[in-house]
């Protein structure tokens, strides 16, 4: 394997990707996160590690935002978000939470690769992330990462251009961000 050419058709296929996105669900997720009283994410494996990263970035924009799980995560309920990832579609622990979600009022949404999945038609706002995940890693297209790292880097990189999104559209500087950064590192 050359490391540099790999690493190439990598980043050339998350690039890819995310040029397929649809600028509209991007756009729809924004506006639901953003009117959000409380944001409250969830995803397993390492599109769990992803939702992570997303979540400490919208902590960064000033966002009430929490990972579930944690013991500090509070109930959702009317003007809350519960946002969860399902890549290929369907995972019992996130179906189970989305419906809990919409019981106690909270609006839902979802990333995933395959929008007609039992999760995403549970969900009311959808951004489809058009990448392989572990579900469908034995198909014709194979990608140069392994699995479902295909999925979970475009998850990634969307979760950074929705904080530059959010940012934009609150007038939020990097350095507002830089402040609600934590110092016990």
């Amino acid at each position: 394997m050359n490391f540099s050419q790999t690493g190439a058709e990598a980043i050339a296929e998350i690039g890819a990707a995310v040029a397929r996105i649809d600028t509209g669900q991007a756009e729809a997720l924004v506006t639901v996160i953003a009117g959000a009283q409380r944001i409250a994410l969830y995803g397993v494996g390492r599109e769990g590690l992803m939702i992570k990263a997303f979540a400490m970035r919208l902590f960064h924009l000033g966002l009430d935002a929490h990972v579930v799980g944690d013991m500090t995560t509070p109930p959702v309920g009317k003007g809350d978000l519960l946002l969860v990832s399902a890549g290929p579609g369907m995972f019992s622990t996130v179906a189970g939470l989305v419906s809990v979600a919409r019981k106690a009022g909270a609006a839902t949404a979802c990333f995933t690769a395959k929008p007609d999945g039992v999760v995403p038609n549970m969900c009311d706002t959808v951004l489809e992330l058009p990448a392989r995940t572990m579900a469908n890693d034995r198909g014709a297209y194979q990608s140069v990462l392994p699995m479902g790292s295909l999925y979970e880097g475009v998850q990634f990189i969307v979760g950074e251009l929705l904080v530059k999104m959010l940012a934009e559209r609150g007038a939020i500087s990097g350095a507002a961000m830089r402040a609600n950064h934590t110092n016990l590192e």
